[in-house]
């Protein structure tokens, strides 16, 4: 019996930790910069330019708040990246805001 009760008591004491604090299920900020950076991506070869600074400015958010908790060289040149975009984008050059936004999401995802 006490055997099964300190089983028991293990495996809550396992979902506790799992399903508490920080959840698997959450994304990363840097996941959420990636996800960001790819829409970018996408409105921007749709020659969206504004529509792709709305996303730049989101993946930039996140990437400095992913750069905030842990420094990381693949952030950092993905900040400089979308920055980039962003400043294209507001210019309505697409064309460009796309190359920055790939190079962003090439960065962020080097840094997962």
């Amino acid at each position: 019996m006490m055997r099964k009760l300190s089983v028991a008591a293990l495996i809550l004491g396992a979902l506790t930790f799992v399903v508490s604090g920080n959840s698997w299920a959450a994304k990363s900020h840097a996941a959420e910069a990636v996800e960001h950076a790819q829409e970018a991506v996408e409105h921007g070869k749709a020659g969206h330019a504004d529509v792709l600074v709305k996303h730049a400015e989101g993946a930039l958010k996140h990437a400095e708040a992913a750069e905030k908790e842990k420094a990381n060289p693949h952030v950092a040149e993905g900040i400089k990246h979308l920055k980039g975009a962003i400043e294209a984008g507001k210019k309505g050059d697409a064309a460009g805001g796309v190359k920055h936004a790939e190079e962003a999401v090439t960065h962020l995802k080097e840094a997962k």
